[in-house]
């Protein structure tokens, strides 16, 4: 990695937590000098403008949650319903990180890209549909080895998964209280029990 690389990638992930704490409309270029300790030459040196970090800065705080997300639904979870559940106990026992850091960086930047950040917007776009496909995929694969119904759409439970985990951490943060956020995955574990497995409890 050159010297130039080195240092876009060190403003990248210094402002990361920055923009998804306090916005990335509302996150100025004084900020991010202020965070980096460089200065605003230097800054435009590496970006074409504030936007430009900004949206890196996104695709990093997204790059974040997808690798601990895919770690539950990865190979140390051997079967369908083992996956699920892991990413359902990712986010009961990670809340707590997530809200420190801001939030989720997804929700963050859907709710204000929309209709005023339309790159950001087509990111986050991006990111959601990867989510809502890595759980499909896990679903599909289940049903196809006789493990999950096979009646049940995959592509629409994994949506509601990620619905319903997205209005839980809103609801949590916003009011401080986690109940929200465990309503929503006791929901999701009820639909996987009940819907997905073949064999209930």
């Amino acid at each position: 990695m050159s010297k130039a690389e080195k240092t876009k990638q060190f403003i990248i992930e210094t402002t990361a937590p920055l923009f998804n704490k306090k916005g990335y409309l509302s996150t100025t270029l004084s900020d991010i000098t202020e965070a980096t300790g460089l200065t605003k030459g230097s800054i435009y040196g590496n970006f074409e403008n504030k936007d430009e970090v900004a949206l890196e800065a996104y695709k990093y705080n997204s790059m974040l949650l997808s690798k601990s997300m895919a770690r539950s639904l990865g190979e140390n979870f051997p079967s369908a319903l083992d996956k699920l559940k892991a990413f359902v106990n990712f986010y009961r026992k990670s809340w707590k990180a997530v809200f420190l850091n801001g939030g989720c960086p997804l929700m963050n930047a859907a709710t204000e890209a929309d209709d005023t950040f339309p790159i950001l917007q087509k990111q986050v776009t991006i990111s959601f549909e990867g989510w809502i496909k890595k759980i499909s995929t896990v679903i599909t694969e289940g049903q196809q080895n006789g493990e999950l119904n096979r009646e049940a759409n995959a592509h629409e439970l994994a949506s509601l998964f990620i619905m319903l985990t997205e209005g839980g951490i809103l609801l949590s943060k916003t009011t401080g209280d986690e109940s929200y956020l465990n309503l929503a995955l006791d929901r999701i574990l009820l639909i996987i029990d009940q819907e997905l497995n073949i064999i209930p409890s």
